[in-house]
C-alpha cells in the first residue's frame, strides 16, 4: 500500500498546514467533552442574557405585550388528535424541551460509555455527589414548606444548570484544575437524570398504557431500522415525532421521550476502524490511479460519493448528533426556554415568600451540603478520591456553584405549580422562579469567591486543556 500521508503544497503558508489528530484513548475521549465545555461556557453568557432581558421585560411598560406573546394559543390537528396549547407551554416547554432532553441523553450515554461514568472508581464521586445534592435540597425545602401549598414544589432546588456552571469556571481559565471541570459536569448529568426520573415518576397523575404501548413500538422501530443498517435521518425525526406525541397523549411529559431516545442512540460507528481504513487505502489507490488508467469523471465522483459516505459512518451517530445539535440546543433552545420562563414580575412579596426561601435555602444551603457531606463520606470511606489537582477547598466552592440551578429549576417550577392551579398556581410558580433566580445568584456569587479563594491558596492546578 503506498505512503498515505498527505502531500504538502508547496505555495501553502506554514499555518495552514493541518493539525495532528489526537492518537491517544484519552485524547479521543476528551476531545468532545472539551469542546462540550467550550460551547457551554459560551452559551452561558447568553443564558444570562436573556434571562436578564426576560425579568426586564416582564417589569417594563412591555410587560402586557412580552406575557401575551408567550400565552399565544396553537394548536395542532392530526385526525380525531388534537395538541394544543400556548406557545410557552407547548412550543417550548413541550416542543424545543424535547430535543433539550434529546441532548442530555446522548451527554448521559456518553458520559456512560466513553466518559467519566465509564470507570466505576470515578464514577463513584460524581454520582454519590449528585445523589447527595439531590437529596439534601429537596429535604430541606420540605423542612420549610411541609404541609404548606407549596410543598409539591420539593423537586424545584435539585437540579444544577451546568451552562451557567461552566461559564463560571471558565472565567478562572487554567486556575482551576480539568479534573474539578468534569466532576462538575458528570455531577450534572447525573442530576439530569435523577430529575428525569422525577419528571416521569412524579409529575405523572394518570397514565394512558395504549399510548405507553405505542411510543414501545416506536421505539422498537428505532432500535431495528437502525440494526438493518437504515442510515436516512428523516426517517428517523419521523419516528421521534409519533414517539413524542405518544408520550404527549399518554400522560409522561414528552421531553422524557428526549432522554430515552438520546441513550438509545448508538454510541459505536457503522463502519468500523479496519473497514474504514481498508475502504481509504483501496480508494487512496484508484483515486491515485496509474498515468495509463486514470479514473473518469463519473467514476472519480462515485468514489469520492463512496468515501464521504464511509467517513460520515466512520463516527458513532451518538457523536455526530451531539456535535451537530449541541450549539443549536446551547445557542438557541435555551435562551428561548429562559425568555419565556424567567420573564416573571417580581414583587416585594415575592422576595419574603415562603416558597422564595424554602427554593432559595434548597439551592444554596442544601445543594452543597448534601455533595460535600456524601463526597466526604464516599472519600472517607476509601471509595473513592478527589479529582487529580482538586482540594477540598475547591470542592467547597464547586458545590456551592453547583446551587445554580437554572434551567432545570426553572422547567420543574413550571412542572410543580401548572396553570391548572389557577391563580393559586400562578402566584406559586411566580415564587419558585424568584426563588431560583435568587438562589442561583447567590451561590454564583458565594461559589466563586470560595473557589477563587481556594485556587490562590491551593497548589497551582494542572488544567490543561
Amino acid at each position: 500500500m503506498q505512503n498515505l500521508e498527505p502531500v504538502r503544497d508547496q505555495n501553502a503558508h506554514p499555518e495552514d498546514e493541518p493539525t495532528a489528530f489526537p492518537d491517544s484513548p484519552f485524547d479521543r475521549w476528551m476531545t468532545p467533552v472539551r469542546r462540550f465545555l467550550h460551547i457551554e461556557a459560551a452559551s452561558g453568557i447568553v443564558l444570562f442574557a436573556c434571562a436578564v432581558a426576560a425579568l426586564v421585560a416582564a417589569n417594563s411598560p412591555f410587560a402586557e405585550p412580552f406575557a401575551e406573546f408567550w400565552h399565544t394559543k396553537v394548536a395542532l390537528l392530526i385526525g380525531k388528535w388534537t395538541v394544543a396549547g400556548d406557545v410557552a407551554h407547548l412550543v417550548v416547554n413541550d416542543g424545543l424541551m424535547t430535543i433539550f432532553f434529546f441532548v442530555v441523553g446522548l451527554e448521559i450515554k456518553r458520559e456512560i460509555v466513553a466518559g467519566e461514568l465509564r470507570n466505576v472508581r470515578n464514577a463513584i464521586l460524581p454520582v454519590v455527589a449528585a445523589i447527595g445534592g439531590v437529596l439534601a435540597p429537596a429535604l430541606v425545602y420540605l423542612a420549610l414548606q411541609w404541609g404548606e401549598a407549596g410543598q409539591r414544589g420539593w423537586a424545584i432546588p435539585m437540579a444544577t444548570d451546568i451552562a451557567f456552571v461552566v461559564g463560571v469556571l471558565a472565567l478562572f481559565g487554567r486556575r482551576v484544575p480539568f479534573g474539578l471541570k468534569i466532576f462538575l459536569l458528570s455531577l450534572a448529568i447525573v442530576d439530569d437524570l435523577i430529575a428525569v426520573a422525577t419528571i416521569a415518576l412524579v409529575f405523572t397523575e394518570s397514565i394512558a398504557w395504549g399510548w405507553v404501548a405505542a411510543a414501545g413500538v416506536g421505539f422498537a422501530m428505532t432500535y431495528v431500522l437502525n440494526r438493518v443498517g437504515l442510515r436516512q435521518v428523516g426517517a428517523y425525526i419521523l419516528i421521534g415525532l409519533f414517539i413524542w406525541f405518544a408520550f404527549y397523549k399518554s400522560g409522561i411529559h414528552p421531553t422524557v421521550a428526549g432522554v430515552l431516545l438520546g441513550i438509545l442512540t448508538p454510541a459505536s460507528a457503522w463502519v468500523g476502524e479496519r473497514t474504514l481504513t481498508q475502504i481509504v487505502g483501496e480508494a487512496w489507490q484508484r483515486l491515485r490511479g496509474q498515468p495509463e488508467s486514470p479514473l473518469n469523471e463519473h467514476d472519480r465522483v462515485a468514489e469520492l460519493e463512496r468515501l464521504a459516505f464511509v467517513a460520515q459512518e466512520g463516527v458513532s451517530p451518538l457523536h455526530r448528533l451531539e456535535s451537530s445539535l449541541h450549539p443549536w440546543v446551547a445557542f438557541g433552545i435555551m435562551p428561548i426556554f429562559a425568555l419565556a420562563n424567567a420573564g416573571v414580575v417580581v414583587a416585594m412579596s415575592d422576595l419574603a415568600n415562603p416558597v422564595t426561601i424554602a427554593v432559595m435555602a434548597g439551592l444554596f444551603i442544601g445543594k452543597p451540603l448534601g455533595i460535600l457531606l456524601f463526597s466526604g463520606i464516599a472519600v472517607g470511606m476509601r471509595a473513592t478520591r478527589l479529582p487529580e489537582g482538586v482540594t477540598w477547598g475547591m470542592m467547597v466552592g464547586a458545590a456551592c456553584l453547583a446551587g445554580i440551578g437554572f434551567t432545570m429549576s426553572l422547567f420543574l417550577t413550571t412542572l410543580s405549580f401548572p396553570s391548572s392551579l389557577g391563580d393559586a398556581g400562578s402566584s406559586l410558580a411566580a415564587s419558585g422562579k424568584v426563588g431560583t433566580l435568587l438562589g442561583s445568584l447567590a451561590s454564583a456569587v458565594v461559589g466563586s469567591l470560595l473557589l477563587l479563594w481556594a485556587a490562590r491558596n491551593g497548589p497551582s492546578p494542572d488544567a490543561a486543556e
